[in-house]
């Protein structure tokens, strides 16, 4: 499904996918109405078009939310969903939109690879009146109809005040970043600053591993070798985490050492956990479903929420039995 293609069902071949979407609680902003770019009056359509703006489709969690929205299309036989791959290409993410505004799309769904870049193509689908999406990764300004995704801010502190606790108050952790460029990366990272305020955990190595796990492990490599004493791993996503622990499972060091990752998809991040991989994992909804929920309501003539925050839960071996634990 690389590149432009012609409108057609979008169909996965990797086998049956869990969400956990279901399980966490969300918040509506509605301070006031959020516009809903070409939203009219007129008869309700027979099939309403979507267009599906990834960034990329090489790391797991995104994979599950596309699967998550042609799940939820799936049940309504009026929406036709076309997904376009960008292949991490801001450039190629950036035509895509333009696509789906010169294909006159009934409402456009993306998940920006960066905040910058992406901020312009999509004020102009909104203001070609084409009511727009924002999943995971925000722009920037307000020219988009409604922003969903869980707070990274607050996951990045909830990990940082629990490795804290974990570690006594005091200890060498290495911090493998994701994408510094975009929004959740920045989140993640200063919230997790936030977390370990005041305490005596020191960052002894950090890197932006780009949320690729293979990335990580070459960055994790590098930290064992210049460091003989690491006391934690916390990666922004959990296949940075798995990465790091592969390196020094391959050095040996692993068991000397705490990982903690975020996502909490149940074949990886929770998997990971009840396999003793991964110390912890924090769930970050791909909102997937709520997206298409969204839709149905802009096509209904509904006002919307400019954002939508979704919760998040914190993973453990003692926990994970029960479905985790709500952070606040």
């Amino acid at each position: 499904m690389h590149g432009a293609r012609s409108i057609v069902r979008f169909a996965f071949t990797i086998g049956m996918f869990f969400t956990l979407a279901g399980c966490c609680e969300s918040e509506e902003k509605t301070p006031q109405a959020a516009p809903a770019g070409g939203q009219t009056s007129a008869a309700p359509k027979e099939v309403y078009t979507i267009g599906m703006s990834q960034c990329n489709l090489g790391e797991p969690w995104r994979v599950q939310m596309n699967k998550d929205v042609e799940l939820a299309a799936e049940k309504h036989p009026n929406l036709e969903v076309v997904f376009k791959d960008a292949q991490n290409d801001t450039l190629k993410q950036r035509a895509h939109v333009e696509e789906f505004v010169s294909a006159g799309v009934d409402l456009l769904i993306i998940s920006p690879k960066e905040a910058q870049p992406l901020t312009e193509p999509v004020a102009k689908a909104f203001q070609a009146g084409i009511p727009v999406i924002v999943l995971d990764r925000a722009v920037l300004g307000d020219q988009f109809t409604c922003f969903i995704g869980a707070d990274n801010t607050k996951i990045g502190r909830a990990a940082g005040e629990w490795i804290a606790e974990q570690l006594g108050g005091a200890g060498r952790v290495v911090e493998l970043k994701g994408l510094m460029t975009s929004i959740p990366g920045q989140d993640r990272h200063s919230g997790f600053r936030e977390g370990i305020e005041g305490t005596d955990i020191e960052v002894i190595f950090e890197a932006d591993m780009k949320w690729l796990e293979s990335n990580a492990r070459k960055e994790m490599e590098s930290a064992l070798a210049r460091y003989d004493d690491i006391d934690m791993v916390y990666a922004h996503n959990d296949p940075g985490a798995h990465g790091a622990y592969l390196a020094a499972k391959a050095a040996d060091r692993h068991e000397d050492i705490m990982f903690v990752g975020i996502d909490a998809l149940p074949h990886e991040g929770i998997a990971y956990v009840i396999q003793d991989i991964l110390d912890a994992t924090f769930q970050y909804p791909t909102g997937g479903a709520e997206a298409i929920d969204v839709a149905l309501r802009i096509f209904a003539g509904e006002e919307v929420p400019k954002h939508i925050v979704l919760g998040s839960r914190l993973f453990t071996k003692d926990n994970v039995a029960d479905g985790g634990v709500a952070i606040e």
